[in-house]
């Protein structure tokens, strides 16, 4: 751990050391203690319990049901949702209540009447914070209220990078870089287990497209695939410390990664020292004796396996010898240490459901919403909006009632209800996902805080009647929105059902023109140079109505920057669509000619492969490589004010620390997020720059503040491994190009590092 990573878990569990909060922090629920902690190591307690346990009951703890689907149904003292792992009550062993998380208590599988949660703004949102402060208090509250809904196992931490603008599931996730995304996850898991409950990190690993996602084999290089996603899950897991890890569906280099010795028993046991427990996504089993062997602890909802791996056919197994016992009570202690490390054992969740602060938590999922909304273009300086505009009309999205909400197993039934959904007819996800808008209407927190003008809505289904609503305003605002989810990857990365068009309509109309942008990831704009305003709000939670109207108004200074690329155009990146697409639609074919075997979890779809050739060089890096300018890129985000960078200066060596003083030169408050950029070459030869540090931070107009970065020696090291088997990190002697910027590519500050060759072990 180095020094960087390990003043950054002070400062999360301490609330201090990093530069002044970016926002006050609402207090969040804490659980009450109930007993009183062993003075023994978890993995002492571990131990003696396994050699406390009989058989039957070891086997008990290493699959887990799926409730719906359950037969019979065990007893459920929750909410139905994701998990069940019955609990041993004669030995203190909890049982685990498993619920979908991320952006909030999910509860897709059966909703009992009033039941609802705090929904936070997409994990991508959150990335965008750049803000580990706010992460961890995300992870807090959702923690708090699992609990206080009797769960204790939260399956939240998606870390996997955004390979492809187009995925699916971006929305879930924290970016394409590495750094960037192992601290803003291991900020929010740490948040989670705060709460003495356990997190997860997932999908480990290479999960980086939805379609095909149960059959596609992940080609890549070893080294490359350490330098870039499985570095996100290393820092992510050395922040946060999650009792668990669960393996993708997808396979990785000829191997499903729930059953892949290399990723689970060599890298992720074995050179990380992880000792908390693998348990597999729902439906990714696919063996027995091979997926024990090779690192799988806990079959996880059962019922949407092929078949039963991990119940009778397992003790078959261990009986006959084939699944050594040692390994089974490893895979039962692995389980007990997440439990007990967590603070779980000792702090057992409530039997009955504990009232919560909703309005307390909403306060936590607006000021990530706020924090995250980036600001990328202000042409003329439209933004923000000034108060004396007497007629503002709003245009499509729905924003008149609510705003909207990426789809799949995460998605939360947040307070307020959802004043739009519209079903799916078809696609993977027909079966448990739906279109969603959450209860916070821009149109209603707009007009608290114009109180003297006239503010209207137009659906914008009719570009003609929305250009003319537009031609008499002084400010037209068009919502557009792009909706994505789990499980199936968009047709096209275009913005549906025309809405280019009717921005063109309402530009032609009016110059003062601003588009806000709900979506999970990049969209094309070709409207761009006619607008002189963009927002980009993500999916931004159930405040989110609120939250856009600050940042519109100037309230709240935009502070978001972006943690991916968008690119100019779908051909400029890696690949241009989902692979896999023949594949799928031919199944779907099949299936509407009545095909009923292209159903389950794979849809019908043929094995295929992606390879990822880029390797490492993901994102920013592989446009620089190939000298392509994105439309905006990684890092850039605007705000209502002016930031500049001085007196930089470089103490290197044997490791690399930059220090430089930030100034706002502007005349308003704001939020900075100065980064550092490393050049440094990859296993494979290529160099690259590579953000290698980063903070944010609250200045006064005029006000300077001094900055320190340390590089983590992994971020500017390339993995290397030796003639004699033995793998590290390897830094090379020499020169190191640095920059300070704004944004990947920009270079307000540079210099030259020169370092010491330095190994560091993995």
């Amino acid at each position: 751990m180095t020094v960087k990573i390990a003043a950054l878990l002070t400062a999360l569990t301490l609330g201090t050391g990093l530069s002044a909060p970016v926002q006050a922090q609402a207090p969040v629920q804490a659980p009450v203690p109930t007993q009183t902690a062993s003075s023994q190591s978890a993995e002492a307690r571990a131990d003696a319990l396994v050699r406390g346990m009989t058989l039957d009951e070891k086997l008990q703890l290493i699959h887990g049901f799926f409730p719906p689907l359950a037969k019979p149904v065990p007893p459920i003292a929750m909410i139905p949702s994701a998990g069940h792992i019955p609990g041993i009550p004669r030995l203190g062993i909890p049982t685990l209540r498993e619920s979908d998380a991320s952006l909030g208590v999910a509860n897709q599988i059966e909703q009992r009447k009033g039941d609802v949660a705090t929904a936070l703004p997409a994990s991508i949102a959150t990335a965008a914070t750049f803000n580990p402060h706010l992460a961890y208090e995300g992870g807090a509250m959702i923690g708090a209220e699992a609990r206080a809904k009797t769960f204790n196992v939260l399956l939240a931490g998606g870390v996997n990078l955004t390979r492809d603008p187009w995925n699916g599931r971006n929305f879930e996730y924290l970016g394409e870089d590495p750094l960037l995304a192992g601290i803003m996850v291991g900020a929010h898991i740490k948040g989670v287990q705060s709460n003495h409950i356990v997190s997860t990190i997932k999908h480990f690993a290479l999960n980086s497209q939805e379609t095909g996602r149960t059959v596609l084999d992940a080609r890549i290089d070893p080294a490359a695939l350490r330098e870039s996603d499985l570095l996100a899950f290393e820092i992510g897991i050395e922040c946060g410390q999650p009792g668990s890890v669960m393996c993708a569906y997808n396979k990785v280099n000829g191997d499903y990664a729930c059953e892949n010795d290399w990723l689970l028993n060599r890298v992720l046991k074995r050179d990380w020292g992880y000792k908390g427990w693998v348990m597999s996504d729902w439906g990714a089993v696919h063996s027995t004796e091979k997926a024990a062997i090779n690192g799988l602890d806990q079959d996880s909802g059962q019922e949407l396996d092929d078949r039963m791996f991990f119940d009778a056919r397992f003790a078959e197994a261990v009986k006959a010898g084939r699944i050594p016992m040692t390994r089974l009570d490893d895979m039962v202690r692995r389980i007990l240490f997440g439990v007990i490390d967590s603070g779980l054992m000792d702090n057992p969740v409530p039997e009955t459901a504990q009232p919560i602060d909703y309005a307390a938590h909403a306060e936590v999922a607006q000021r990530a919403a706020e924090e995250g909304i980036v600001l990328l273009r202000n042409q003329g300086d439209l933004l923000p909006l000034a108060r004396t505009a007497k007629r503002i009309v709003l245009i499509g999205a729905h924003a008149d009632v609510g705003v909207l909400s990426g789809g799949g197993s995460s998605q939360v039934r947040s307070v307020g209800g959802a004043p739009v959904e519209i079903p799916l007819t078809k696609g993977a996800a027909a079966s448990f996902a739906r279109i969603t808008w959450h209860a916070s209407s821009p149109l209603k927190a707009i007009k608290a805080l114009a109180p003297g003008a006239a503010v209207t809505y137009v659906d914008g289904s009719d570009p003609k009647a929305a250009a003319q609503a537009a031609r008499g305003a002084d400010i037209a605002v068009v919502f557009a929105w792009a909706w994505r989810t789990e499980a199936q990857d968009p047709e096209s990365m275009a913005l549906p059902d025309n809405q280019d068009g009717l921005i063109e309509a309402v530009a032609a109309a009016n110059r003062k023109t601003l588009v806000v942008l709900e979506t999970g990831g990049p969209v094309p704009m070709p409207w761009l140079s006619r607008v002189p305003a963009v927002l980009l709000a993500w999916y931004p939670g159930q405040r989110g109505g609120e939250a856009i109207a600050n940042i519109l108004f100037g309230k709240v200074d935009p502070s978001g920057r972006l943690p991916i690329t968008f690119p100019a155009s779908p051909a400029q990146a890696p690949r241009p669509e989902p692979l896999g697409l023949a594949e799928l639609r031919a199944a779907d074919a099949r299936r509407d000619a009545g095909d009923k075997t292209v159903y389950g979890m794979s849809g019908g779809v043929a094995p295929f492969s992606v390879d990822y050739g880029e390797g490492a060089d993901v994102g920013y890096r592989w446009y620089a490589a190939r000298n392509r300018k994105p439309l905006f890129p990684f890092g850039f985000g605007l705000t209502y004010t002016r930031f500049g960078y001085a007196n930089l200066k470089v103490t290197d060596g044997a490791g690399l620390t930059v220090e430089f003083d930030v100034t706002n030169s502007g005349q308003r408050e704001g939020a900075d997020v100065p980064q550092l950029y490393v050049e440094a070459a990859s296993a494979a030869g290529t160099r690259a720059y590579r953000l290698a540090g980063f903070e944010k931070v609250r200045l006064a107009p005029g006000e300077t503040r001094h900055v320190t970065m340390t590089v983590d020696p992994r971020v500017i090291a390339r993995f290397q491994r030796a003639g004699d088997g033995t793998e590290s990190w390897s830094v090379d002697a020499g020169a190191y190009p640095l920059r300070i910027g704004h944004f990947a590519g920009d270079a307000a500050l540079t210099a030259t590092a020169r370092l010491d060759a330095r190994s560091v072990r993995p």
